[in-house]
């Protein structure tokens, strides 16, 4: 401990000595028995989310605080009330930790915050003839489940090997209801077209059972059937239906022999791998399903310099499975701490095992993840350092007080006033934060009114936050509240947005630059405004005008995206699609009696009667669902 924390400690000695009384009132209260407890500063922030086998004596050990490093005793001092609930088990209380940790986002706590879900493969079981299917977010619809993969690029893949090794259909229903030819996915040997009756329902049956054998790692029993099959039709000189499983054994070796890891004996597992760099964390995971690699994803969890590895990896390990099943292996190269315990919260339908490999090939396939995480922390760090440099030059450059952490930058986009869209992407240390990002559909501005836009888009992004009681402060802290926003536009767009600031009063906690095409709308010839400062241009080439750029141009990108969207689901959108009792057959035959969506929407109820399959009692339906 150097002299200005002894000094800080002196200081802050009376707030200690504070916190630690509370927490002492607290512990003579307080049962022997499991639950979780919340740390809550005097704005009401929770600064730390704990469980405990035995609350009263997890809370004494907070009491002892000679006992206690620096940033517990902060904590202590910090701390005005407490909240608690009373579990059954410490199980339910170290899942319930969890959840709270992720919603909450506590000061002190180690915190997982990259939480996207992950993408699956579904195989449908609602339709005689199944489709395969992306699929991320609750499993509700029917059907058979495979994955999780790393990500959308791996599922997208895997589809395509689908297709191309078995021919499944990955249309809709209301497409395949509607063919009246077989599509290009049947000429191009991607589907055999039962939607045509090119198959039959059994055969269609069997294409789904090995494709599922495939994603269950069946790879070998497939390509032995497949050669099996290739070698009969060539005897039976079907040379063509020979040559469709030469090649779909091509692709099938293919596939085996891009996988980079093989382990015999490796199912159904997660490995994962936690490497540490200048206080900082990598957590890699890679995803093996079948005995298939399925993809990886890098983590980088946000905790204090001093936190022990094995509790990082507790941590993460309880934060990565609290919405998700974990499999019946997870490997990791630093065991957890209260390992036995993380493994009954993980057991659901199955044991869970948490291990560390040491030697074999299990700790071949580590030391490979190991790898990968090294790397990708190297190119974190690097990558941290430039965002750094930028952002302390960004703080110059607009005379801010202090280096901004959270950039917001807004844009919009609209074709003659139709589909207006706004978007907001959010920057900062680590760089673009795409889980911040958002899309706000225009409904009050005019056609065309830019600036009734960018109004709107204000209103909507800080209206329901003020209005919520959430103090700016504890958003601040919560790395929820932006220091810098960044508009695409010119002095009309930056006048809207100071007009809506001032009428929430929050003017003052903001630094706002609009940021415009030059001359000739030349990219490096851009002009920058702010309230109380001449317009001004900065050098071609600086780093911090190029970064600007990529800022803004981060932002067009999304909300011509969010724009595209919205115009293609118009395009694409029928009056009929939202009808209850409306599927795909009635909406053929409403459209064909009538013409298009707008006549149906016109007609009454005794000329929609007169389409066959719509009942008076629909047909009443119908027109109270347009009038």
């Amino acid at each position: 401990m150097d002299a200005s924390d002894s000094n800080q400690d002196e200081n802050a000695l009376p707030a200690l000595l504070s916190g630690a009384d509370i927490i002492r009132g607290y512990v003579k209260i307080l049962p022997e028995t499991p639950g979780v407890y919340r740390m809550i500063d005097e704005a009401g922030q929770v600064l730390y989310v704990g469980k405990a086998k035995a609350l009263k004596k997890r809370l004494r050990n907070y009491t002892n605080i000679a006992k206690l490093p620096i940033r517990l005793q902060r904590m202590v001092a910090a701390t005005k009330t407490m909240e608690f609930v009373h579990t059954h088990t410490e199980a339910e209380a170290l899942l319930l930790e969890s959840n709270l940790i992720k919603k909450l986002k506590p000061r002190y706590n180690i915190l997982l915050r990259d939480d996207k879900s992950f993408p699956y493969i579904l195989l449908t079981g609602d339709h005689d003839f199944p489709q395969v299917l992306k699929h991320r977010g609750a499993k509700k619809r029917k059907g058979e489940y495979y994955g999780p993969f790393a990500g959308v690029g791996d599922v997208n893949r895997t589809i395509a090997l689908l297709q191309r090794i078995f021919m499944l259909r990955n249309c809709t229903d209301s497409y395949f209801e509607a063919r009246k030819r077989p599509c290009l996915q049947y000429h191009i040997k991607r589907c055999t077209a039962p939607c045509m009756g090119m198959v039959s329902q059994q055969e269609y049956a069997l294409q789904i059972s090995e494709a599922k054998s495939f994603l269950e790692g069946e790879n070998a029993s497939i390509q032995k059937r497949m050669a099996q099959s290739m070698d009969e039709a060539s005897e039976k000189m079907e040379y063509e239906l020979a040559a469709q499983y030469r090649d779909r054994i091509k692709a099938l070796s293919a596939v085996q022999a891009r996988q980079d890891i093989n382990v015999e004996g490796l199912r159904d597992a997660d490995v994962i791998a936690l490497v540490q760099r200048e206080g900082k964390s990598c957590v890699q995971v890679f995803f093996f399903r079948g005995g298939r690699n399925f993809g990886n994803r890098a983590y980088f969890p946000r905790h204090d310099r001093e936190e022990a590895i094995e509790s990082v990896m507790g941590a993460f390990l309880a934060q990565f499975y609290q919405n998700k099943a974990a499999p019946r292996e997870v490997l990791v190269n630093e065991l957890p701490v209260e390992r036995t315990l993380l493994e009954e919260a993980l057991s659901g339908e199955h044991k869970v095992k948490i291990t560390s490999p040491q030697r074999g090939d299990r700790r071949r396939v580590m030391e490979f993840v190991i790898k990968n995480a090294e790397q990708s922390l190297a190119v974190n760090v690097a990558q941290k350092a430039s965002e750094l440099a930028m952002l302390e030059e960004v703080s110059a450059l607009f005379n801010m007080d202090e280096t901004p952490k959270r950039i917001e930058v807004y844009d919009n986009s609209h074709i003659s006033g139709t589909n207006m869209v706004g978007a907001m992407i959010v920057a900062g240390e680590e760089g673009f934060n795409k889980n911040s990002y958002r899309k706000f559909n225009i409904r009050e501005a005019g056609a065309s009114d830019d600036f009734a836009m960018m109004r709107e888009v204000m209103r909507r992004r800080f209206k329901k936050v003020l209005e919520g009681g959430d103090e700016i402060e504890t958003l601040r802290a919560q790395g929820e509240w932006p220091d810098l926003l960044l508009i695409d536009g010119g002095l009309g767009q930056l006048s809207s947005v100071t007009e809506v600031l001032e009428d929430y009063g929050i003017f003052d906690q903001l630094c706002v630059v609009a940021i415009s095409k030059g001359p000739d709308r030349n990219a490096g010839r851009e002009q920058f405004h702010m309230n109380g400062r001449e317009s001004f241009t900065l050098p071609e080439n600086t780093a911090v005008l190029h970064y600007l750029q990529r800022l803004r141009d981060e932002a067009h990108r999304f909300v011509i995206g969010a724009h595209r969207t919205r115009r293609t689901k118009q395009i694409t959108d029928s009056p009929l699609d939202g009808i209850a009792g409306i599927g795909a057959k009635k909406k053929k035959a409403l459209l064909a009696y009538f013409g298009s969506g707008k006549a149906v929407a016109a007609a009454g109820v005794e000329d929609l009667e007169l389409v066959e399959g719509v009942s008076k009692v629909l047909a009443q339906q119908i027109y109270d669902h347009f009038h």
